[in-house]
């Protein structure tokens, strides 16, 4: 279980929160940094041997994933982000790629993971196509993405100006099946007890009382505390059921594998 959110002394100002990904030690994106860092968690038990991030971004979750790796090679397309994983952790191999045309032969990784990343590309069957690629026999593809329906409700094109195209679960399940996953499975992670009373202490939703927060340029002192104290304890992992439907979930999490 994480703690609460503490200010990092060891943040790194050098790697900007631009919007298109979550850095550690900033309070104000402590809701979104354990969103992400919730799956993970979750994931990593399955991350053994050699193992491939594709889109590792400021690097926590490749760092996380390395104690119970053989190897684990983060890939990111943003230099400066690359630069910034070298430095900050030693225990990562990270380098500059086009997640497209992944620099690895066939066969050579036991697990990809790849999280809030399918959403910014545009090329996402190629993409898959070749994490299946450079997965060996029985290795895992673990992938996460904003779930369109509650993400981008009732749009055709995505809120967020850096997503290329969001995915409800049929059509994740659908992608990876097609790009010849098997086993594939689609979870969904919704908020907890304690964040669904948050979302009703700020007008309904946590999230949108953020995204007002960012537009009117201050963010009131409740709202930045609340956000500042959430855990990943405070997020739930579930399978499509009736009471916790996928299409229902912030984010949808995906496994499959390799035959």
């Amino acid at each position: 279980m994480s703690r609460p959110f503490r200010e990092a002394e060891s943040a790194d100002p050098k790697l900007a929160l631009t919007g298109e990904r979550t850095v550690p030690g900033i309070a104000r994106e402590n809701y979104w940094f354990r969103r992400h860092l919730v799956v993970y968690e979750a994931l990593a038990p399955r991350c053994r041997g050699v193992v491939l991030e594709a889109g590792c971004g400021e690097g926590y979750g490749a760092d996380l994933l390395a104690p119970g790796a053989r190897r684990v090679l983060a890939l990111d397309y943003d230099a400066q982000a690359i630069g910034h994983v070298g430095r900050r952790y030693p225990r990562v191999a990270a380098a500059r790629a086009n997640l497209v045309a992944l620099p690895l032969r066939d066969g050579v990784v036991d697990a990809v993971v790849s999280l809030q990343v399918v959403e910014h590309l545009w090329d996402q069957e190629r993409f898959l196509r070749e994490c299946r690629r450079v997965l060996a026999p029985g290795g895992a593809l673990l992938l996460s993405t904003p779930n369109r329906i509650t993400f981008s409700p009732g749009r055709d094109t995505p809120l967020n100006p850096f997503h290329t195209r969001e995915l409800a679960a049929a059509e994740l399940a659908e992608l990876l099946t097609t790009a010849g996953f098997v086993d594939v499975a689609v979870l969904g992670l919704h908020h907890g007890p304690r964040l669904r009373a948050l979302d009703a202490a700020h007008g309904g939703s946590l999230v949108a009382a953020q995204t007002a927060a960012v537009l009117a340029g201050g963010w009131p002192a409740a709202l930045l505390r609340d956000v500042a104290a959430v855990t990943t304890a405070d997020f739930a992992l579930h399978r499509d059921g009736p009471d916790h439907p996928v299409d229902a979930s912030l984010d949808l999490v995906a496994t499959a594998t390799v035959r």
